[in-house]
């Protein structure tokens, strides 16, 4: 199957019209302008009737005059006269989606048009040409939508799931195992959750990646692309590297898709430096959530009697998704070796103060006795399990080489101890990043 992308927008397009916020403004100067989600399959199949997917679909160089079968998956995604443009002498043209949606043309249609009205319900399978369409569930709270699995004539298959929040469990058991080539899920309010919509965001979107990973549905050569996009998402460029981490992306109006391709790589050992609450560990954090199992390995310990510390703790914790096995170790090495999930280590200063806490490393009588040598050794150990560790790994470490010099040798021996493992760390990663007041500045880009 090709899947020609007309609109990869919500409802009001991207940017909205009558908005200043930065995000709009960065995408009015990018030029970047999103209609309505609407897609074309094969040029036969067209994947929801919104009022701009006629022209998107002149803007790509393609008309709809072989457009036989039209799949609406919510009353606000039809638009009735794109269907009664057609001329009469046209062969019939299968029409489907949901009662509500299908009433939006009873007034735009004479009795002898050439339409064959499909009304769907979440459970019905039809056949459309040598298309298989299977219809699903949208989330509980809007009875009005549906979506499609579709599988094409040469056995390809994809998930069209534009307007939706989490997915009921009616349509996770659906899916799991389809093993999707391509799916196109929604993600419309970025960093502004909207729990009165129902739509997913950037946290609940790689979430909702990580159940069909668990189920089945997505695997490892699945397309993933979102769409439904809104002015609650960061800029491009930043939405972009947000979703990479998910094993997703994003793609302009007008981007055809060949099903079947395979989707870009993502790096397997990842730094990510930072400052004192730059936002370090939430950026580690949500590179992960599309996982279906993480190991968060927590090297700070507990710290009896230290209600502010447990604070932290706690406030970590309620971030991470239930799937998630915390492990509080300073064995990173036996982690790394024996690791069977992706990886999450929370942090190396933290790890590296443990160790030389060991090693009396402090003691300036110790560290000349040996210490030095003994940490040496075991941030020789680490860099070479990091080195080989065959499962996705990320790695959380604070910058302090930029601030105020330490008053005392114990002090200024940490930091640069510090920064020597980090250099060692970074030299073996595919990917290194700065967080700096929650902004995230790549130092090495991920080949590929």
């Amino acid at each position: 199957m090709d899947v020609l992308l007309l609109g990869t927008g919500g409802a009001d397009g991207w940017p909205n019209p009558f908005c200043t916020c930065a995000s709009c403004c960065s995408q009015r100067a990018a030029g970047e302008v999103r209609g309505p989600t609407a897609a074309l399959v094969d040029e036969v199949l067209l994947l929801d009737a919104g009022p701009e997917a006629a022209r998107a679909a002149e803007r790509a160089g393609r008309d709809l005059a072989g457009v036989r079968h039209v799949l609406v998956t919510h009353p606000d995604h039809a638009h009735p006269d794109l269907v009664r443009w057609r001329p009469r002498s046209a062969e019939p043209l299968d029409l489907v989606g949901p009662v509500g949606a299908l009433a939006r043309y009873d007034d735009r249609l004479a009795p002898d048009d050439p339409v064959r009205r499909h009304p769907v319900r979440p459970g019905d399978t039809l056949g459309l040409g040598g298309y298989r369409v299977r219809v699903l569930a949208a989330a509980p709270c809007d009875a009005e939508a549906v979506l499609y699995d579709v599988t094409g004539p040469d056995g390809s298959r994809l998930l069209y799931a534009p307007v939706t929040g989490p997915l009921p469990e009616e349509t996770l058991t659906r899916v799991a195992g389809a093993a999707y080539h391509l799916v196109l899920l929604e993600e419309t309010h970025g960093d502004r959750p909207d729990a009165a919509t129902g739509h997913l965001d950037l946290v609940s979107f790689g979430r909702q990646v990580a159940e069909l990973r668990r189920r089945g549905a997505v695997v490892e050569g699945t397309d993933v692309v979102a769409v439904h996009l809104g002015h609650g998402n960061p800029p491009m460029p930043e939405l972009a590297r947000r979703l990479a981490a998910y094993g997703a992306r994003v793609v302009p109006d007008g981007t055809l898709l060949t099903v079947g391709a395979p989707p870009p790589r993502r790096p397997r050992r990842v730094l990510v430096l930072g400052g004192a609450r730059s936002g370090k560990s939430a950026e580690a954090e949500r590179r992960l959530l599309a996982e279906p199992a993480v190991t968060y390995v927590a090297t700070g310990g507990t710290r009896p009697g230290d209600p502010e510390w447990a604070a932290r703790v706690a406030a970590h914790r309620a971030r991470r998704p239930p799937s998630w096995r915390t492990v509080e170790t300073t064995d990173l090495v036996g982690v790394l070796r024996t690791a069977a999930t992706p990886v999450l280590i929370d942090c190396l200063s933290l790890w590296l103060t443990a160790v030389m806490d060991e090693m009396d490393a402090w003691d300036d009588a110790a560290w000349r006795g040996g210490a030095q040598e003994r940490l040496a050794a075991r941030v020789e150990e680490l860099v070479a399990a990091w080195r080989s560790v065959r499962v996705p790994v990320i790695a959380v470490s604070n910058e302090v080489g930029s601030g105020v010099v330490p008053p005392t040798t114990a002090g200024r021996r940490f930091r640069d101890e510090l920064g020597r493992l980090n250099t060692r760390i970074a030299a073996e990663s595919e990917e290194v990043v700065l967080v700096v007041a929650g902004q995230v500045l790549p130092l090495r880009r991920p080949q590929g």
